[in-house]
């Protein structure tokens, strides 16, 4: 059921599938996604699990709050979320940027998270030459917002030969360039000061699942594995034909995997 709510002076779209009795599974997307990535997991994940899928801040058909949407201010919104269907505690998933919100959660409200996967994605804060590659992207996409997503998207996958990942491909593009040029800057602005949450990570207090990518172009797939080991109940699915976005380049083995994890939890 697709809901919309307000919070902040923004409104927020998500959709939820709740029943009483069950565990619920909250999905983030990434930058310049909606919760519309996930739609075929959703038709697997709630035959078992509740779930909510928001659209962040300034992306998908949620509005923007700011100029600079901190992944603290995400988090807080998720929990508002949270609060208004009574859900105490969520199993987070979040795809790379919706990732850095899960852990910014996780620091936030450690008495409310049963659960955190991190779906190519790290608890590394932005290098120094990062942070410069996100100044660059923000004056480009203030000149040439089509342009800009009209370039990153592609490059995110690690092939488009086949007519699924074109389709992906095309079907991504279509979700990226509805974001507003408002929603990409201040995604960048809070990506580029988010904090390094390795600790929070080590320390999580609750399982902790990685999807690793091996042919991801943006995270080194022998760091990531490093991270995940870093927890004492850290637990990992290497793709070998995934890259960056596993959820279409390998969507059915992830989903398996994420699934066998999600069935470990109490």
């Amino acid at each position: 059921m697709q809901k919309t709510i307000r919070y902040k002076g923004a409104t927020v779209s998500y959709e939820v599938r709740i029943k009483k009795g069950r565990s619920t599974v909250i999905l983030l997307h990434g930058f310049l996604e909606s919760k519309e990535i996930w739609n075929d997991y959703i038709k697997k994940i709630c035959q078992k699990y509740n779930v909510i899928a928001l659209d962040l801040l300034g992306h998908g058909m949620t509005s923007c709050l700011s100029y600079v949407h901190t992944m603290e201010e995400m988090a807080d919104q998720v929990r508002f979320v949270m609060k208004t269907h009574d859900v105490r505690k969520g199993i987070l998933v979040g795809h790379s940027m919706g990732g850095y919100v899960a852990l910014a959660f996780t620091e936030k409200y450690p008495d409310n998270i049963k659960g955190l996967c991190l779906f190519n994605s790290s608890a590394f804060a932005d290098t120094e030459l990062k942070k410069k590659e996100r100044d660059r992207a923000i004056l480009v996409v203030k000149k040439y917002h089509d342009r800009f997503i009209k370039e990153v998207i592609p490059n995110l996958f690690v092939s488009t030969s086949t007519p699924q990942l074109r389709g992906a491909l095309k079907r991504l593009l279509g979700i990226a360039l509805k974001t507003p040029k408002q929603g990409i800057i201040a995604a960048l602005e809070g990506m580029k000061i988010r904090d390094n949450r390795e600790i929070v990570l080590k320390f999580a207090p609750c399982p902790v699942f990685y999807v690793i990518g091996k042919k991801d172009k943006l995270l080194p797939y022998e760091q990531l594995i490093e991270q995940c080991e870093h927890h004492e109940h850290g637990t990992y699915y290497l793709s070998e034909e995934g890259g960056h976005l596993c959820f279409f380049e390998d969507k059915y083995p992830t989903l398996t995997a994420l699934m066998n994890w999600l069935g470990k939890l109490h």
